[in-house]
């Protein structure tokens, strides 16, 4: 078979390029689509894709495409509707903000969409755009309009976590089959007794003041690893046992897991989340709210606590809670090992398989 892959853009090595890496892993011949590169903000790890074929839309000779990207969407449906994937027998599309499921295939091309999210600030945070323009909620309101036509034309779906395929249930009217995206397990380690542990992007989104307000009460140490837009705001919040790390590599991460007591994901809004089984993978257990779609990564009282409600009460009794008991540090590695790279890989193998084999059933049906 001919295959393809698709995916948003490339300006960061994130969770979707983790899943973009390991479907290159799959499929090493087929080339990847994508809307852009922004290979400044990439830095050291373009050479991830360094041998890769890629191949970009017009996008990417529009000025200012890097860094006004978001001011570019309205040309979207032009830009994925423009590829010609009439060669491919199998598309397969990595998406999320940015619809790269919008490509149009032919009739008897099978095209499986990896769907990480359907885009946030269209379908599920419209309440927050009040204080936009009317020019960009016209755009947004044809910008939903347009991704909804263009999810029926995707064949099946597949997404990484419950919730998230409810999302595509109720927004796209379609089912998704859920397949944990593939992290990489250390299998080894435990618990240290140093600070309590927060990675990931240093955002309002990310409800990271939580985590330091709930620290700053109960005077426990925090380590804040990671780089954003909010990191000023944070910094005046903190108090003294809180210490900010900014990015840190993959070799630093290791030493940093050795001696947290925990890692804390405060944000209710996560998806399925890559950090929460990496500390799983060093033996570390997760402190989660309940509402977020972590919860089906962490096993309760087994693996990490999960908190009710998002307020600094409620992580404080977590933590509370958390520090009069025990946690396994063989049964947090047992559980990430549910997510290992290999059991990604053979559950997507069989998925796509599957959905080949029904595919050409149906191809292959004579006309009424």
């Amino acid at each position: 078979m001919k295959i393809a892959l698709v995916h948003d853009y490339l300006r960061e090595y994130g969770e979707a390029e983790r899943v973009l890496r390991v479907l290159h892993q799959m499929y090493p011949e087929a080339p990847i689509y994508t809307a852009f590169i922004d290979h400044k903000r990439l830095g050291d790890a373009i050479a991830t894709f360094a041998d890769w074929d890629i191949r970009t839309t017009p996008l990417q000779q529009l000025p200012g495409i890097n860094s006004h990207y978001q001011a570019f969407r309205p040309l979207l449906p032009y830009c994925w509707e423009a590829l010609d994937l009439s060669a491919y027998d199998l598309v397969l599309s990595s998406s999320g903000q940015y619809l790269s499921k919008a490509v149009l295939t032919r009739s008897e091309t099978l095209h499986v969409s990896y769907c990480h999210t359907p885009p946030r600030e269209l379908w599920d945070f419209p309440q927050t755009n009040g204080d936009r323009s009317w020019y960009r909620r016209w755009i947004e309101t044809h910008l939903r309009q347009y991704d909804f036509y263009a999810s029926q034309r995707v064949d099946r779906f597949v997404t990484n976590s419950d919730v998230v395929a409810r999302r595509i249930r109720k927004f796209y009217r379609r089912s998704a089959a859920v397949i944990p995206p593939p992290v990489k397990i250390q299998g080894s380690g435990e618990a240290g007794n140093g600070y309590y542990l927060y990675i990931g992007s240093l955002t309002q989104e990310q409800q990271v003041d939580l985590a330091i307000a709930a620290c700053n009460r109960l005077d426990r140490p925090l380590w804040v690893a990671g780089s954003g837009s909010d990191r000023e705001r944070l910094q005046h919040l903190a108090g003294t046992q809180v210490r900010f790390l900014g990015d840190v590599s993959e070799e630093a991460m290791v030493e940093l897991y050795a001696h947290a007591k925990a890692v804390i994901v405060p944000c209710q809004n996560a998806d399925f989340g890559f950090v929460p089984v990496e500390a799983m993978g060093h033996g570390i257990p997760v402190i989660a709210s309940a509402l977020s779609g972590i919860r089906e990564v962490i096993l309760n009282d087994r693996t990490g606590l999960l908190f009710g409600q998002p307020t600094v009460e409620s992580l404080c009794h977590a933590i509370v809670q958390f520090e009069g008991r025990r946690f396994s540090s063989q049964a947090c590695i047992e559980r990430a090992r549910e997510f290992a790279e290999p059991v990604f890989i053979s559950k997507l193998e069989w998925f796509i398989a599957q959905a080949i084999d029904d595919h050409k059933a149906h191809s292959t049906q004579e006309p009424l």
